[in-house]
């Protein structure tokens, strides 16, 4: 599934403004990371491949799935499987996203990423950052929880730092230089 990364980039593209940063009424628009979510999976099934042998879901509830149970994965809710449904030996990608501005739940999202690689073997961990902050500071503080928390699997850092561009894939956790 090579054109994930096609897909990704354009979709981010395709994300609006009304869905990057959601007006308030009385208020300052503010991020909403399910909002955004929404419309990134409309914007990824519209360029999904017809003959594609993997499947877009989002947030998958695996609490009743026994394997998961097994490998301590059944209590995760993904923003993103591209999986196979009932094949656990043919799981492509996890991604989880998460607002420039957001503090609160990256410990959370890097544990699920590295299960998925891990326990799960999933194939790619992608870690989506949006909003205007996406960016080389913001990457390094994920790197350094990372860090704490002794993850070694590959995480791709993904940065979509603006409407109607495309998200670029910044860095692989956790390696230190940049990934260009």
């Amino acid at each position: 599934m090579n054109v994930l990364s096609e897909i990704l980039q354009t979709a981010t593209a395709g994300v609006e403004a009304r869905y990057f940063h959601l007006q308030v009424a009385g208020g300052t628009p503010v991020y909403r990371e399910r909002v955004y979510c929404y419309e990134l999976y409309h914007q990824m099934r519209k360029n999904w491949p017809v003959d594609c042998q993997f499947h877009l879901n989002g947030e998958v509830d695996k609490q009743a799935h026994p394997i998961l149970r097994r490998l301590g994965a059944d209590s995760a809710k993904p923003d993103f499987l591209i999986h196979n449904p009932g094949a656990m030996e043919r799981n492509y990608a996890i991604i989880e996203v998460k607002h420039s501005m957001a503090r609160a739940g990256v410990e959370k999202d890097l544990r699920t990423l590295d299960l998925f690689v891990r326990e799960v073997r999933y194939q790619r961990a992608i870690y989506l950052i949006y909003g205007s902050q996406a960016n080389t500071e913001g990457v390094e503080q994920i790197k350094a929880i990372a860090n704490n928390l002794q993850i070694n699997t590959p995480i791709e850092m993904w940065l979509h730092s603006e409407v109607n561009q495309q998200a670029k894939h910044y860095a692989t956790l956790p390696r230190t230089v940049p990934d260009r």
